[in-house]
């Protein structure tokens, strides 16, 4: 007989995500009862650089520093009715996330839980730092051996679904394709082969179409009078039920905000797509040229028409290095003739840095006129249509490779409160080290899974 239809929610799709977004998915999936799992897409390439650093600094640090926040609403529903959950909250450090995890079952009284975590993606674990360095970089970049963060290799399913076959109630990884987080599952569920391309294929967009969390049931959708979104405070994040030949209905907690269509399903397959016949991932290549997409109840979008071909030859690796440091500073005018008094403040800033002669690059905005289609120098302000405006904020930006040359800048902002325009206020500055990124590709033979198992 064929098998049961498995369910996918979704409980965060980025680090800073809501920490009780997962709560209503768990009450869903527990309420139709049928297989299920929960996926936490909570990676980004800064993200995990950030964690390399933390990691440096407590070799017991490096994972997602909400961890506990997100799990402790749903860990114990789901551990008693076996829920597997999936996540890359692992980032730097999965093995002291998976302990941390095990603390919080025992806080919980969760009762006996297995909890893995999947490793392996650390290229720097696996290659000397001068060897990686000699890769070509794409786009090519010359990096210092002093400034590298980190450098991890886009892992595949593979790891989550020996996990799940050997019977985790949670899989933690560091960084695997988000995809995988809901492929690794289906894989496990249906035992589809791994040359199995369609179906595979399938199984990317069904974690392609989660992975982002809200997006696709109505946040970053929303534009009110041209999409209006109902109740976006309590959306509700997707829940996808998958069947065993891929296809997919995209659906939400019933009584959560939010809505599903087939245009909040459209947008984020497209979301991230450079090439719709062949987005590469790990462990296949999915050709998106066929999919249909068809509303087929409120808040329920069935997906089908998910082709594959063979994955690449290569793994994809991000590379993080340090790049310096960012200052912005702030300062708000308000009332009659503000948008002058603001222009008048940039102005008095460019002419400051450039006497100065800091090892800077600058980026002037005026917040509430021109900021985010200015140009870097805030000269597009001078031919930007006046208008009438009750208050504006000055911002600038600068970065640089010393932190004193960047807090000096950053001084002349603060000076404007008696140096600069009158009614001048409110000044905010802040410096935070900056992190650049380039990737590498590397043999895919050279990488597999490694899995460590923590059980309580």
């Amino acid at each position: 007989m064929p098998k049961e239809s498995l369910l996918i929610g979704c409980g965060a799709g980025f680090a800073g995500d809501r920490l009780d977004a997962a709560l209503p998915v768990v009450r869903e999936l527990i309420a139709q009862g049928k297989p299920a799992c929960l996926i936490f897409e909570t990676l980004a390439e800064r993200t995990l650089a950030l964690a390399q650093l933390r990691r440096r600094q407590d070799v017991e640090g490096g994972y997602l520093t909400t961890l506990a926040e997100l799990l402790a609403p749903v860990l114990a529903d789901c551990v008693a009715h076996r829920i597997p959950i999936i996540g890359n909250f692992g980032a730097a450090n999965p093995a002291a996330a998976a302990r941390r995890i095990l603390q919080l079952a025992t806080t919980l009284d969760c009762g006996p839980i297995k909890v893995m975590a999947v490793t392996g993606d650390d290229l720097l674990g696996r290659m000397r730092a001068d060897e990686l360095l000699a890769m070509p970089f794409s786009p090519p970049t010359q990096i210092a051996r002093s400034s590298l963060v980190s450098a991890n290799v886009y892992l595949g399913a593979q790891g989550i679904a020996q996990a799940l076959a050997a019977g985790a109630d949670v899989v933690v990884t560091g960084r695997v394709a988000d995809p995988a987080l809901a492929l690794g599952p289906l894989v496990h569920h249906f035992g589809w082969r791994w040359d199995d391309w369609d179906r595979l294929a399938a199984g990317v967009l069904a974690g392609h179409l989660l992975e982002c969390g809200a997006q696709v049931t109505g946040g970053y959708f929303a534009d009110p009078g041209v999409k209006d979104v109902p109740n976006l405070a309590a959306v509700g994040y997707p829940i996808a039920e998958i069947a065993a030949d891929g296809a997919l209905v995209i659906g939400k907690p019933s009584g959560t905000g939010g809505m599903v269509s087939e245009r909040t399903v459209k947008e984020q397959i497209l979301y991230e797509i450079h090439d719709p016949s062949a987005y590469l991932t790990p462990d296949v290549t999915l050709d998106l040229s066929g999919v249909t997409v068809e509303q087929v109840g409120p808040d329920r979008v069935r997906v089908t028409g998910a082709a594959g071909k063979p994955r690449p030859a290569t793994l994809k690796g991000t590379v993080c290095f340090d790049g310096g440091w960012l200052g912005e500073g702030e300062i708000s005018y308000a009332g009659p003739n503000c948008r002058a008094r603001g222009l008048l403040a940039i102005d008095i800033l460019r002419e400051r840095l450039s006497a100065l002669a800091l090892a800077v690059e600058r980026h002037f905005d005026l917040i509430g006129v021109a900021s985010v289609f200015n140009d870097a120098d805030g000269r597009w302000l001078d031919q930007c249509p006046a208008r009438e405006i009750d208050d504006v904020r000055v911002r600038l930006a600068v970065s640089g490779a010393e932190r004193r040359d960047v807090e000096r800048a950053l001084q002349e902002v603060e000076a404007l409160y008696t140096a600069g325009p009158a009614g001048g206020g409110g000044v905010r500055t802040h410096v935070t080290p900056l992190m650049n990124s380039t990737s590498v590709f590397v043999p895919r033979e050279a990488f597999a899974p490694q899995i460590e198992t923590l059980e309580a």
